[in-house]
């Protein structure tokens, strides 16, 4: 059996074989498949059963998956998003970054750490997972709402800022090297401009033809863009820079073309399987030994990052006027460190600056946020009815941002809670028909619409508890929810009905199931959307259809008169 496992080829079989089985343990526990692979690169390397060690080939791939990844970042890399959302973004997300750098470091020097150390330890606390917050967010159907896209916001603000690290640190490291360190860093300046300009140049003139004409086979476009990426990380390691600083311009360069949604929904499978390489690589060369002997020091930079980086975000976004519900939700998706925090401080550790028991710390706080983390996002709204009212400190008496400028109208006819297409259009035709409408949806973009055309609406999130004080039910006819999810429905209902409204309430079912669990809470009406649609359709053709045949129909034949056919 030891023989069989010292061929490469068996190695990775067995090797992907427990990575598949933990894969699915870790789903069925709802742990996150990060934490999973690195117990299966413990279970592997030295530590356990010995069948790979972090100098073998696995190495590789584990590089590839990082440059895949830097490469898809620079690719989705979307300026709109957070001029979109204002100075909120920027500000929670360098806010929080600089806030957590700061008071990281002097935690990591009371804990007898190192100023080299220190620093990296707090600078590994700063960055959260995209990867993990927005597979969560967007599992919840929040991706879109306020909370959603602020935390997206910042979360693009935190990967330009790991970026510049990265430069930052192969600099340091680069002049390290040298006698005479200024004279490195003007060489690399000079080197960094160049390679800037030399990859806008091709943006402006080549790329733009090239990807077009390779996008006529699928297949050659994903093909290029992998090698485009590999061609630029080598680019940026020779120049002094690393690899993931080429990937990631890389990934810039073709953010602008119309094809990048396609590379990037192709390539994350691809990525998802090489970083699987990289985390098993960081788990079989840690040291159990030295993990334990620092359980103490993790636990207490692991409480920090769950407590206060979201504390920090709320204090943002509290004082530039959101909602102190807003700022609890946003504020969790901050609490726990990324994958980008273990990528850091395993260049640290290549680069020579850390020691391999400082990135076991900063591997081990990972993977205690990133598990705690997950259940508190999962677990989002029941948190907040539980600290709801001690979060009051980090709210104005008026939260400007989402209450908007104007009041919302003391009497009005009709409530309708979802602005999707189902929503706007019954909204359109009350309207064409005299009635007045205000409108509640969680997605800032379409309050803002609604508001550009002068009508009345709010933003609102249904599973808020405080949705129903901020309405005006004592003075409307009907409320009417038109989102498709039954726990909205659910949560409207019961919103209302608590807040002692006794008017008429509408609510929406998509499916049949929904609509006896719907019907079983007491609604005034019960919409269904496809039904109805479908039964007005028919009676539409019906009405336009000619007059029926006085032919039998072909169907049914009927017999001949003489009782046998020719």
């Amino acid at each position: 059996m030891d023989d069989l496992l010292q061929n490469p080829f068996y190695q990775f079989a067995a090797i992907l074989a427990l990575a598949s089985v933990a894969g699915a343990v870790g789903l069925w526990l709802r742990q996150p498949l990060i934490v999973m692979f690195i117990a299966v690169g413990i279970g592997v390397g030295p530590a356990g059963l010995g069948i790979t060690h972090p100098e073998e080939g696995i190495d590789l791939l584990a590089r590839m998956g990082i440059a895949v990844l830097l490469f898809l970042v620079g690719l989705r890399l979307d300026f709109h998003v957070i001029r979109t959302m204002g100075p909120v973004a920027l500000a929670t997300g360098l806010g929080q970054v600089l806030f957590t750098s700061v008071v990281g470091f002097l935690i990591g020097l009371a804990l007898g750490l190192d100023v080299i150390s220190a620093v990296y330890v707090a600078v590994a606390l700063t960055f959260s997972s995209t990867i993990i917050i927005v597979k969560l967010l967007s599992d919840k159907r929040e991706i879109d709402s306020l909370h959603g896209r602020i935390a997206v916001g910042f979360l693009i603000v935190q990967d330009l800022v790991v970026v510049v690290m990265m430069i930052a640190l192969s600099a340091f490291g680069a002049a390290g090297e040298t006698a005479n360190p200024i004279l490195n860093g003007v060489l690399l300046t000079i080197k960094g401009v160049g390679f800037l300009t030399a990859v806008a140049v091709l943006m402006r003139f080549i790329l733009p033809r090239l990807v077009r004409w390779m996008a006529r086979a699928q297949e050659l476009l994903i093909l290029f863009a992998v090698a485009w990426a590999m061609l630029l990380a080598s680019v940026g390691d020779t120049l002094g820079f690393s690899k993931e600083v080429g990937a990631f311009l890389a990934g810039v360069s073709l953010a602008s073309t119309p094809f990048r949604d396609a590379i990037g929904g192709r390539l994350v499978s691809l990525r998802d399987f090489l970083l699987l390489f990289f985390f098993i690589e960081l788990g079989a060369g840690l040291d159990v030994m030295l993990l334990g002997g620092q359980s103490v020091d993790a636990v207490v930079l692991s409480l920090f990052v769950l407590i206060g980086n979201p504390l920090i975000v709320m204090v943002i976004m509290g004082y530039m006027g959101y909602r102190k519900r807003t700022g609890f939700l946003a504020g969790l998706t901050v609490a726990q460190i990324s994958e980008f925090s273990l990528i850091l401080g395993a260049l640290g550790v290549k680069l020579g600056h850390i020691t391999p028991p400082t990135l076991g710390l900063i591997t081990l706080v990972g993977l205690i946020t990133i598990g705690l983390s997950t259940y508190m996002i999962l677990y989002s709204h029941r948190l907040y009815e539980w600290l709801a009212p001690w979060l009051s400190l980090f709210e104005r008496s008026i939260p400007h941002r989402e209450q908007g400028d104007e009041p919302p109208p003391v009497s009005v006819d009709f409530i309708l809670v979802g602005l999707g297409r189902y929503g706007n259009n019954m909204a359109r035709a009350l309207r064409q028909r005299g009635a007045s409408v205000l409108g509640v949806d969680f997605d800032p973009q379409v309050i803002a619409t609604w508001h550009k055309h002068k009508y009345w609406a709010q933003y609102g999130d249904a599973d808020d508890p405080e949705l129903a004080a901020s309405l005006p039910l004592g003075q409307t006819r009907f409320v009417v929810c038109t989102a498709p999810r039954l726990e909205t429905n659910i949560a409207v209902f019961r919103a209302v009905k608590e807040h002692g409204y006794t008017g008429k309430i509408a609510l929406t079912a998509h499916h049949a199931h929904d609509a006896e669990v719907l019907q079983g809470l007491g609604p005034d009406l019960l919409l269904m959307p496809f039904v109805d649609a479908a039964h007005e359709a028919a009676e539409v053709l019906l009405a336009m259809a000619p007059a029926p045949a006085s032919t039998p129909p072909v169907s049914s034949p009927a017999p001949s008169s003489a009782g046998a056919n020719p």
